[in-house]
């Protein structure tokens, strides 16, 4: 009944996607931008025109009234076609003299005249005209409009990222290093700026505008069919909350990912369909109460959240057991104080405001003065986090409060990038910086949905099992993560191995043998395989392959290549497999005899 309920839920809030279309087509139409340029370009130099059309309608009107003589002496007009060529090469200084007879006095008078009232006009046109150019309104006109062209021919799949902040900068360069491209929106033009010098692979089409505003949505390609996803990353709520609206109404079935510190915006933004709501709060509370539990299980998912390049985390020194002091209660402070007293463990508050934290034990007061921490008995305590919203109040606190208990587990919030130095500085032992969390999550659902499977799933094993699969990756590939990649075991992505999988011939330890030498292993581990709805993590090595599987890989590039080349070259299945060597190419192997198996 529950499910039904939310379901019901979904439609009504959602609509009838059949009826969608007609909609979404009326609400962000496409050639405004283009008629909006176009209109402030005539409006701006309506007044120039009329001058420069003015000045040459008489100057043309006057050489056809003004009589000349031609050679033999007798009277004689110019025609309205001759008169406005002459006034066009004489106007823009060409000169090519005087058609089709020589001049008169009058005639020669008159244009005189008239060169001069041209050379007023066109200097009025080319004024307005840079004056034009230098305008904030055109210059944005311009840059929506070559935006949207950009956007509009992208003919592979892309991310709209809305926020291009420190948590958009990050990520964008972890997708960037995977192949991924994105589209940018955000409120500050110099973010967008630095697009054009950041070195991405790709050109990335950016564009400084509010993303409160839902037609920013459609002209960053909302409606376009190679949108794969909308990235709600600003730090502003409310914005990203209109955005996960706007997707949510405009298409459905578009994936949505979104970043809010609010529960009450994360209860909203869950009312429009099904959005991924990021909470880099919420997160740092159940990171913090898994290092505790499961120091190995964390160091793992740290690792792999990390990306490519990325070094094993060291190993943390996690208090046992003993009372926790968190300084500041706000919303930060309230989520951290639940998780850890959800681990069983004591915490006392320390904050300003009583009333903020009456029902728990609080000690009220400024935690920067040395009898407020003195109350809190900081020499009994096991471990200590400074998370108010002030960096310079947190490094504070950190060097007071190692002053009295130097064997403290600490815990920080970096608010601020520029204060990244400081924190590197005082060595703490967690530190939330909201913005790579959110980074961090965000990529490991995007890089690789198996990926974010089996990070779901790696707690549940164990801190052993953790502890273990790190000692595979890093006897396999180093201390420095490679890549995560996944493959299919299907005939289009692996045409090599159907041969051999479908008699159960195929294992994932004979997947995994070297190319050049099959008694060598490549430099790759399998984290996960996915069976229909069966998730295997760690297979071992005599796991029989099946149709259809898919296996997520960590490993260094050349593995990557090396397994490229079993999956798809019948030759090198066959020795990596079966040991047997057989001739590449068609020809040869019928001369030999020596067949690839099943064929």
């Amino acid at each position: 009944m529950a499910g039904r309920a939310r379901q019901a839920w979904r439609h009504l809030v959602r609509g009838d996607d059949r009826r969608r279309p007609p909609r979404r087509r009326a609400s962000f139409p496409r050639s405004a931008e283009t008629s909006s340029t176009i209109f402030l370009i005539l409006r701006r130099m309506r007044a120039p025109l009329i001058v420069l059309i003015t000045i040459f309608a008489v100057s043309v009107l006057g050489l056809t009234l003004i009589p000349g003589r031609d050679a033999a002496g007798y009277a004689t007009r110019m025609g309205f076609f001759d008169a406005f060529y002459f006034m066009s090469y004489t106007a823009t200084t060409i000169g090519y003299g005087e058609i089709p007879d020589p001049f008169t006095g009058a005639q020669r008078l008159w244009v005189t005249a008239t060169i001069y009232l041209t050379v007023v006009g066109w200097a009025y046109a080319i004024g307005s005209l840079l004056t034009l150019l230098q305008d904030r309104a055109f210059r944005q006109a311009l840059a929506r409009q070559r935006f949207t062209r950009t956007v509009s021919r992208l003919r592979e799949p892309f991310l709209l990222i809305v926020g291009y902040g420190q948590t958009g900068q990050l990520l964008g360069r972890k997708l960037d290093a995977i192949g991924r491209r994105f589209v940018v929106l955000d409120a500050a033009g110099e973010r967008v700026d630095s697009l054009d010098v950041d070195s991405y692979h790709a050109d990335v089409p950016g564009l400084a505008v509010d993303a409160g505003d839902p037609r920013a949505l459609g002209l960053a390609g909302l409606e376009h069919p190679q949108c794969a996803g909308v990235l709600a990353l600003t730090d502003d709520d409310e914005v990203n909350l209109v955005v996960t609206m706007t997707a949510a109404l405009i298409r459905p079935s578009l994936p949505v990912i979104a970043r809010t510190v609010s529960p009450a915006i994360d209860h909203r933004m869950r009312a429009f369909g099904s959005p991924t709501v990021v909470n880099p709060f919420d997160r740092f509370g159940d990171h913090l109460g898994l290092a505790l539990r499961s120091p190995a299980s964390y160091r793992l998912m740290s690792w792999l959240e990390s990306g490519p390049g990325a070094d094993l985390p060291a190993r943390g020194r996690p208090p046992v057991a003993g009372r926790w002091v968190v300084c500041g209660y706000g919303r930060f402070g309230r989520k951290l104080t639940e998780d850890l007293r959800a681990e069983g463990l004591d915490v006392r508050i320390i904050d300003l405001r009583p009333e903020a934290g009456a029902e728990h034990a609080v000690v009220v007061g400024d935690a920067s003065e040395p009898a407020v921490l003195a109350r809190a008995e900081l020499e009994q305590a096991a471990g200590f986090v400074a998370g108010t919203d002030n960096d310079t109040t947190n490094l504070s606190l950190i060097a007071a409060a190692r002053r009295i208990n130097p064997s403290l587990f600490i815990a920080s919030r970096q608010n601020r990038p520029a204060s990244a130095p400081l924190f590197a500085a005082m060595d703490t032992d967690r530190l939330l910086v909201p913005a790579e969390m959110v980074a961090r999550e965000v990529y490991a659902q995007l890089s690789t949905p198996l990926l974010w499977r089996f990070l779901q799933d790696v707690p549940a094993r164990g801190d052993d099992w953790a502890a273990e699969m790190i000692t595979r990756i890093t006897g396999q590939c180093g201390p420095c993560l490679g890549d995560v990649w996944k493959i299919a075991v299907t005939r289009g992505d692996a045409p090599a191995l159907e041969p051999h999988v479908k008699p159960g011939g195929a294992t994932v330890g004979a997947l995994l043998r070297s190319p050049r030498d099959r008694d060598r292993p490549i430099a790759a581990v399998p984290l996960l395989l996915q069976r229909e709805s069966e998730s295997i993590l760690g297979p071992d090595d005599d796991v029989t392959l099946a149709s259809g599987d898919q296996i997520l890989f960590a490993g260094r590039p050349s593995a990557r290549r090396d397994l490229l080349d079993t999956m798809t070259h019948h030759a090198v299945s066959e020795y990596v497999l079966t040991g047997r060597t057989v001739p590449s190419g068609w020809l040869w192997q019928r001369v030999t005899g020596r067949v690839p198996h099943g064929r």
